[in-house]
């Protein structure tokens, strides 16, 4: 049991991690700080907090863990207006899909309270945004990846893997590093390439004609275009070096698939799309049987 959580960001990310922790019986209270007095508001009358608190220093006042769940770009703001109030009993952890750059935001901002910093990343979301997204079932048999730090002490970092267990979570480990090339690849490029094409095809001066005829694929492929456009241009910027990479790859891909079509080479895209089925197959496989593991553990 948790005294007292703080939440900067009270959106779907941080009400869905103060919703799950409400329900799991995890925490005393809850304090939800934030940009916009009535996303706050909201997040009180929706129960997903307890408290608004629109001083720092009396949110910092006390709390066990404080929660980062504002776009990334915002990171080291709020950690130098929380570092002066900073308790030594408190940890803090954030929710961004970029942890180079934050981890390099938090060094700047804490200076020798960085020890107190447990960067995370929880691998789930909607493409709903605001308190009233938020649900208390997002994290369950989902992924969290944490990056500690050398600073972090054992305890310190299970404080924050306790936290998202009991929002249901599966607890994984990377560095930082790896962390920004593999999301580089499995999550920021997908969501730019859905912006690009949704965006290509509104450009089009029969726009309203396709997407009266887009259907189910396209909504699929594009679904997370619907992600919020802040959040995104955030971790484009924060992760450029490593999205660049891999979108030179995909590039270099779409330049030989063309080459295959202009050619009229079926054999060649036929191996390609036969490739890219079984790998997604394999990789749904190997999911549904993660997700069924800890499901099975709790059940014994």
């Amino acid at each position: 049991m948790l005294k007292k959580i703080v939440i900067f960001g009270v959106g779907l990310i941080g009400g869905s991690f103060a919703r799950a922790l409400h329900k799991a019986g995890a925490v005393e209270q809850i304090v939800g700080v934030g940009r916009t007095a009535a996303s706050l508001a909201r997040a009180k009358e929706l129960g997903i907090i307890d408290v608004i608190s629109t001083s720092v220093e009396e949110a910092l006042r006390d709390a066990d863990l404080v929660l980062l769940a504002a776009p990334v770009a915002q990171t080291e703001a709020i950690l130098a207006a929380i570092q002066p109030y900073l308790q030594a009993q408190t940890v803090i952890t954030d929710a961004g899909s970029i942890k180079g750059e934050v981890v390099a935001a938090a060094r700047r901002a804490l200076g020798d309270k960085i020890g107190q910093f447990v960067p995370g990343h929880p691998i789930a979301g909607l493409e709903a945004n605001g308190p009233d997204a938020a649900i208390d079932s997002l994290y369950t048999g989902k992924k969290v990846v944490l990056t500690p730090l050398p600073e972090n002490s054992t305890a310190q970092i299970a404080l924050v893997s306790a936290a998202w267990e009991q929002c249901g979570a599966i607890i994984h480990q990377l560095t930082p590093e790896d962390h920004d090339a593999v999301f580089a690849a499995v999550s920021h490029l997908p969501h730019l390439l859905a912006y690009a094409l949704v965006d290509d095809i509104a450009a089009k001066p029969h726009a309203d004609l396709l997407f009266q005829y887009a259907a189910s694929g396209f909504r699929d492929f594009t679904r997370i275009a619907g992600s919020s456009p802040e959040m995104w241009r955030d971790i484009s910027l924060s992760n450029q070096a490593a999205i660049l990479t891999e979108l030179d790859a995909y590039i270099a891909q779409l330049t030989r698939f063309r080459g295959q079509l202009a050619a009229g080479d079926g054999a060649a895209m036929q191996a390609m799309f036969a490739n890219a089925q079984r790998a997604r197959q394999n990789w749904l496989s190997n999911i549904e049987t993660a997700e069924m593991q800890p499901k099975q553990d709790r059940d014994q």
